[in-house]
């Protein structure tokens, strides 16, 4: 029986001009690129440019996924942005790209899953149009994540960086098999009990502040590895598909430890792990597109490859999706 899956049509991302290497940032706090690198992977970050807004970068991605795709806004029903920092409080950065785009019909929305949010707005999106809601989604990650570090916490400002990135979801029927073309499975988790392990210090609805990031290290480490490996596991059970089907392990780009011990512990080949975070850092929800898009542009991910999806953040939030290029 035919299914109605979401097909990838195009990509696209946009990383801000400025960077910030390791030998910058060991003028800024107590720090060295021998010890960046070792403990991260990470050589440098992009950071926007204080006339840069999240909208910005996102619809810098927006545009190139568009282009990808050989769509417009016109053919676009809906657009979901994954950001933890908005342009404002409200409206939803979503309605600025729409507004960007020229798209003056259809729905934009914001969702908050920190670090996870890209793979949480896949989710959401192919419900829409796994439902018939939609008929084709923009899906977005895009952060300006410098604007809450602490630049004297040596602990995170050496993590983060800012870009953007973005994929379209088409509406395409599929014969209904785990060869299908599009978005296989999606699982999504979190657990709430450990949101003091990372998490900002700041709010409208607390302190009325943006606040800066704050982050117990060891214990995210601890946690990343377990949940991420188990949401992966989750996503193979429910396709009975397995690690050496997979071509391409695109995940969130936190840590390259971390990344590391995942691969490791569900049986994957070192040289299938798409790595960017060694040029980019940890760009939160955008760092899932960003990555994937890279891994699309240079030719290693190609239609038919097998690619899987995954992230956590804070909440904690972690989650996975398997999708069929």
């Amino acid at each position: 029986m035919s299914v109605i899956r979401s097909v990838v049509a195009g990509c696209g991302s946009f990383l801000p001009e400025k960077v910030l290497t390791n030998a910058d940032l060991a003028k800024m706090v107590d720090t060295s690129d021998e010890w960046i690198v070792e403990r991260t992977g990470i050589h440098r970050r992009h950071i926007a440019a204080d006339d840069e807004k999240t909208s910005d970068l996102a619809l810098a991605a927006s545009r190139k996924a568009l282009e990808d795709a050989g769509m417009s806004a016109d053919d676009v029903d809906m657009i979901i942005l994954a950001t933890t920092t908005p342009d404002n409080t409200f409206p939803a950065t979503a309605t600025a790209v729409q507004a960007g785009l020229g798209m003056h019909h259809g729905a934009a929305f914001d969702v908050q899953a920190v670090c996870s949010g890209f793979v949480y707005a896949v989710a959401v999106a192919n419900n829409f149009i796994a439902m018939g809601q939609a008929r084709a989604i923009l899906v977005i990650g895009a952060e300006t994540f410098s604007r809450l570090l602490d630049w004297d916490d040596r602990g995170t400002c050496v993590l983060f960086g800012d870009g953007a990135g973005a994929i379209v979801l088409k509406a395409e029927e599929q014969p209904g098999t785990r060869d299908d073309r599009g978005v296989l499975t999606a699982h999504l988790h979190s657990d709430g009990r450990y949101k003091e392990k990372l998490y900002v210090d700041g709010g409208p609805g607390s302190t009325c502040t943006v606040g800066h990031v704050r982050m117990e290290g060891r214990e995210v480490f601890r946690h990343a590895v377990v949940n991420i490996a188990e949401a992966i596991e989750e996503a193979l059970a429910a396709t009975g598909l397995t690690a050496d089907d997979i071509d391409w392990f695109v995940p969130h780009q936190a840590n390259k430890r971390i990344l590391d011990a995942t691969a490791k512990r569900i049986g994957l080949a070192p040289e299938k792990v798409v790595i960017t975070v060694g040029e980019q850092g940890n760009t939160s929800a955008a760092s899932v597109p960003l990555a994937l898009d890279a891994a699309v542009k240079d030719g290693r991910i190609k239609r038919g490859d097998l690619v899987l999806l995954e992230a956590m953040g804070g909440g904690f939030t972690w989650g996975s999706a398997l999708v069929r290029w």
